[in-house]
């Protein structure tokens, strides 16, 4: 029995990642095929936009399934687990993934009372298809969820999978006697519970959201509506197609062309390379999504560039890890898409508002955090055969992966492309240059990059769900009004609030999950900026900048734990190496915060130099 459960979880598993691939394959035919369509024939496929949102919605349940197997859905610490003895499981090793199975049968009960909700409608998506169809996967998925999540808790297969089984249907039926009634707060010390048990963020959020809503006798289908409306935003299908050509890059030759590219244009020698090394760090973190991934597709690359330039080992892996997290303030990155989504700014607009702060961002990353000073190393930069490649040969070597951006940003900004238009183009461009051009790129490869798209994302966007819902409790508690009441009365004077802001999102960043921060930060703090005289596009700007530290501070600095395991160097030694890019991304954000010409310079000079 137990060898047929587990055969059971093998083949779901291999049909949750199936369904997941196939629905952002799709996002991308359907994205081209419009693109074609439209100016040669008029029209395209009916109500195209919304139905790639909604395969948005397929991949983010069966992605996030898949990636829970394989670990990719974010956690938090396990508090308790020193505690436990020798040679046995922790008691939060236990409880943890049962508590997560309750908490998406919550999920579940929710999903399906949007779904029933839905049904009544008779609303249809696109060629006869009822909308509630689309919204099926948000029950069944949260459902396998918890399934998924407990039953590898027990040793026993058919034994687990028949506890996680009733934990999930034990969740559901909580939800069902809390919706639509009232309880007393003391329920919300549940969420603090699966923080200290190691249980997944998103089930975290979303368990607190649930209770928040119930102690204002709330229906908690709220929480999956936030979820499906997030999921199926109009911008959201952009972020797992830019994630896409990210990873395809990375995982081609085209990191060590640009490598050698900018390692040309910037001199070479030792000043030249670390220049290098930190520009295209950036650059590579806009497009994959994560400084995580940046470290380790490039961190293998760079490394050794930097040590046969005569740059300490020590150095070159600061350098790398820390330069991996200056990327989300240049287009196309997942951060930056987010928030201009929440803070209601034109992509177009926030685009061009990160350039010049991501350029300062760099500057001071190698002028305040000391990369740029002599090493004092007499050792001279070891010849290889890359030494005589010219300025020219690695321009021209390098042609195809500097249309990228064209590709990626051009459309937008010119108005001829949608952000998801752009996003299936260059993904398209991406896998088309590598695979035709290149010869680099095979059907496995670009495989794995869905896969692996389809699970990251997948995880990225339950937390955006969850986080929605609690931050639309909040909005609807009136929390912002009276944050920005009291802000104002206590502080007075605007730079004295824009200091306390940077030292806040520097706190929040070091505990918070960007992407949760991102969500429930920005609408309770934006209300407070303006009443500053903050704009949006300055502000979204400034939150990222401060995000940065973040990816280098623990618990939540997942840069220092992914360039521990790539570099095999021990967590305390990657910390310190990583110390003096902590300064120099506070110094950054002050400059930022300080000159808001620096964010809204290049929109005003951009987009608004031909308005009347």
């Amino acid at each position: 029995m137990s060898t047929f459960i587990s055969n059971i979880h093998w083949l779901l598993r291999r049909a949750d990642l199936a369904l997941a691939c196939a629905a952002l394959a799709a996002m991308v035919v359907i994205a081209i095929i419009e693109i074609v369509l439209r100016p040669t024939w008029g029209r395209g496929i009916d109500n195209a936009p919304v139905l790639v949102q909604h395969l948005g919605l397929v991949m983010t349940m069966f992605g996030a399934l898949a990636g829970a197997h394989r670990g990719h859905l974010t956690k938090l610490g396990n508090a308790f687990e020193a505690q436990a003895p020798t040679g046995s499981p922790s008691w939060a090793a236990r409880v943890g993934p049962s508590l997560g199975a309750v908490v998406c049968g919550l999920l579940a009960f929710a999903g399906a009372r949007l779904v029933q909700s839905e049904m009544t409608s008779g609303q249809t998506l696109a060629y006869g298809m009822p909308l509630w169809w689309w919204q099926l996967p948000i029950p069944l998925g949260f459902a396998a969820l918890g399934w998924r999540l407990a039953a590898p808790a027990h040793p026993e297969a058919f034994k687990g999978s028949t506890l996680a089984l009733l934990w999930v249907v034990g969740g559901a039926a909580l939800a069902w006697g809390l919706d639509g009634r009232s309880i007393g707060w003391g329920w919300v010390l549940l969420p603090m519970l699966g923080l200290a048990t190691g249980v997944p963020i998103f089930a975290v959020l979303g368990c607190l959201a649930v209770l928040l809503f119930a102690t204002e006798a709330q229906p908690i289908a709220s929480v999956a509506l936030s979820h499906y409306q997030i999921t199926v935003n109009p911008s959201l299908p952009a972020l797992p197609l830019f994630t896409l050509a990210g990873l395809i890059y990375a995982r081609t030759g085209a990191a060590a062309r640009l490598g050698l590219l900018f390692q040309r244009l910037f001199g070479g020698g030792q000043t030249g390379t670390v220049v290098a090394a930190a520009v295209l760090c950036s650059i590579f973190t806009a497009f994959t999504g994560g400084s995580g991934v940046t470290i380790l597709a490039l961190g293998g690359l760079l490394v050794p560039m930097l040590l046969r330039a005569g740059y300490p080992r020590d150095r070159s892996i600061g350098l790398v890890t820390s330069a991996s997290a200056l990327g989300v303030l240049l287009a196309p990155s997942v951060p930056l898409i987010m928030v201009a989504i929440l803070a209601r700014v034109p992509l177009n607009e926030m685009f061009l508002a990160g350039v010049v702060p991501a350029i300062v961002m760099v500057l001071c990353l190698l002028t305040v955090g000391g990369f740029l000073r002599p090493t004092g190393s007499s050792a001279p930069a070891q010849v290889t055969d890359e030494t005589s490649t010219g300025l020219g040969q690695a321009l021209w070597a390098a042609r195809w992966e500097l249309g990228a951006p064209v590709v990626a940003v051009g459309g937008l900004l010119s108005g001829l492309a949608t952000p998801l238009e752009g996003a299936a183009m260059t993904a398209c461009y991406a896998a088309v240059t590598q695979a035709w051009v290149h010869r680099e790129g095979d059907w496995r490869l670009y495989a794995r990059c869905l896969a692996d798209v389809a699970m990251i994302i997948g995880g990225v966007m339950l937390i955006l769900g969850m986080a929605l819902a609690l931050t639309n409790y909040m909005v609807d508690a009136g929390i912002p009004d009276v944050l920005t009441d009291g802000v104002r009365e206590w502080i007075p004077n605007r730079w004295v609030f824009l200091v306390l802001l940077c030292l806040l999102l520097f706190v929040a960043a070091a505990f918070m999950e960007i992407y949760a921060a991102i969500v429930v930060l920005v609408p309770l703090l934006l209300p407070l900026a303006k009443a500053y005289g903050i704009e949006p596009v300055h502000f979204g700007v400034l939150f990222l900048a401060a995000m940065e530290v973040g990816f280098l501070c623990p618990p939540a600095g997942m840069n220092l734990y992914f360039a521990a395991s790539m570099f095999k160097r021990p967590l305390s030694s990657i910390a310190r190496s990583v110390t003096p890019a902590v300064l120099a991304i506070f110094v950054g954000t002050l400059l930022i915060a300080a000159v808001p010409a620096l964010s809204t310079f290049l929109p005003n000079l951009v987009l608004r130099s031909g308005s009347p």
